[in-house]
């Protein structure tokens, strides 16, 4: 452990010691985001050390500083001289090597500029307006026939919203950008899952996808697929081995986008040339594939369904939005900040600088907390109450700084078109089940939501 976090931790009381092992512990997060306690972190601290013990497939680590109050944490997001995501990543686990960083370094989800800023620019030039316009009537398309088939069998009944619903509609979403074959789509799902959800033993082998029901591509990319160890467990995904089918599948795609190009956004980008920095390659392409089926996925996937638990939670803002379907957008938002999909984020510091009342070193791990910086009371009045009249501009669900969100325009175009259209074919939702949460100190994922309606 890192000798000066050790030495901060080490001073800390021990009830607030155990509050931040709590908030560290992906266990936790199964039965929910420990609010109370990240909020007596970060009104009693604001800026709190936090230890690494090593945990099942979670190596001890050097700690890190956890980073709590709302205008901390958008002073990290904004400066990424002082605050790098290439240095060690943006994950709070480090990588297990040298090779592993420089793996994740090719990624923009992990680069500073200028090499982020290059790519950013070209990929938001990617999303044409004619391209966006397009993307936005597939959506509702597929919203129509996700919705028809959840409807399908009569006046009532019960489905597992995070799967049939809240999965898939992301998924379609993403095969329109990326170029992906609709029958492919599920090898998404399956990529995300031992990404997202290494740390949960239902996750972390996923393997669902018929290959009998897809594309040559993907029976290709499945032949290259990892298999578990003796110990059970899938490689390491933040390595390029342990998600080789992954990027067999990208490196074959783009090399077809490049032959032949099409409409969708991945398409434009590859066709497109960059002043002096040229085309993208097609191992650029790759880590963009990875960054968009697994990054471009997940706060989707589980914001849905997270926003569908605060509407069970609250019938009164069920009954509200039925009566006043114009207020789904602001809702959409509320629901974003009150769930927060993506919990945390981890920058690097290069210099010696302060942060609240500590002082930071180079080379210190930095993890900011969007889940406490979303219910700031300094920002939100009475944060931990959902409610879709209050101003939710400042929320942190999409970042903040020069890695903000690409895609969260297309990620509320989503929300705002499903919450819409669920509202208007049914008279009623309500809770058949528990939801089952995903283990993950990272993401605050929804593996199953039992939901009933009545049409």
């Amino acid at each position: 452990m890192n000798a000066r976090i050790a030495t901060a931790y080490d001073r800390l009381p021990a009830h607030v010691q155990e509050l931040t092992t709590l908030a560290h512990d992906p266990a936790t997060y199964q039965t929910g985001v420990p609010y109370e306690g990240l909020a007596a972190l970060r009104d009693g601290y604001g800026v709190v050390p936090v230890a690494e013990p090593a945990l099942t497939g979670w190596p001890e680590g050097p700690g890190y500083w956890l980073v709590l109050r709302h205008a901390d944490v958008e002073r990290v997001l904004r400066d990424p001289h002082t605050f790098s995501s290439a240095v060690g990543g943006t994950q709070i686990r480090d990588p297990a090597s040298a090779e592993d960083l420089a793996y994740v370094q090719r990624m923009m989800l992990n680069m500073d500029p200028p090499d982020h800023t290059r790519l950013r620019r070209m990929l938001a030039k990617s999303f044409t307006p004619r391209a966006v316009s397009k993307l936005e009537e597939q959506i509702q398309a597929h919203v129509d026939r996700i919705v028809d088939r959840m409807l399908a069998h009569g006046d009532s009944g019960e489905c597992d919203f995070a799967k049939d619903v809240a999965a898939d509609l992301p998924l379609l979403a993403l095969a329109d950008v990326l170029g992906v074959p609709s029958q492919d789509r599920w090898l998404l799902f399956d990529w995300s899952n031992r990404v997202i959800g290494w740390q949960d033993p239902d996750y972390a082998t996923s393997g669902s996808f018929d290959p009998s029901r897809g594309t040559d591509l993907a029976r290709a990319a499945l032949a290259e697929r990892p298999e578990p160890g003796a110990d059970g467990l899938m490689p390491d995904p933040r390595s390029r081995e342990g998600m080789l089918d992954l990027y067999t599948y990208a490196h074959l795609l783009g090399e077809a986008k490049r032959r032949e190009p099409g409409e969708d956004v991945m398409s434009i980008l590859m066709a497109q040339r960059d002043g002096e920095d040229g085309t993208v390659s097609v191992e650029e392409f790759e880590n963009l594939f990875w960054l968009f089926a697994v990054a471009g996925n997940e706060t989707l996937r589980n914001g849905i369904p997270g926003g569908m638990i605060a509407l069970l939670q609250h019938p009164e803002t069920q009954r509200q939005l039925r009566d006043q379907p114009d207020q789904v957008p602001a809702a959409v938002e509320e629901m974003l900040r009150w769930w927060t999909p993506v919990m945390a984020f981890r920058r690097t510091a290069t210099s010696a600088t302060r942060l609240g009342d500590v002082e930071l070193r180079a080379g210190d791990k930095i993890v900011v907390s969007f889940a406490a910086a979303n219910r700031d009371a300094a920002v939100f009045t009475e944060p931990d109450r959902f409610d879709i009249e209050r101003s939710t501009s400042a929320h942190l669900t999409f970042g903040h700084g020069p890695h903000f969100c690409l895609g969260s325009h297309l990620a509320r175009v989503q929300m705002r078109c499903l919450f819409t259209t669920l509202l208007a074919r049914t008279s009623w939702l309500e809770a058949a089940g528990e939801p089952a949460l995903l283990r993950s100190n990272f993401q605050r994922g929804v593996k199953r939501l039992p939901l009933a309606w009545t049409r």
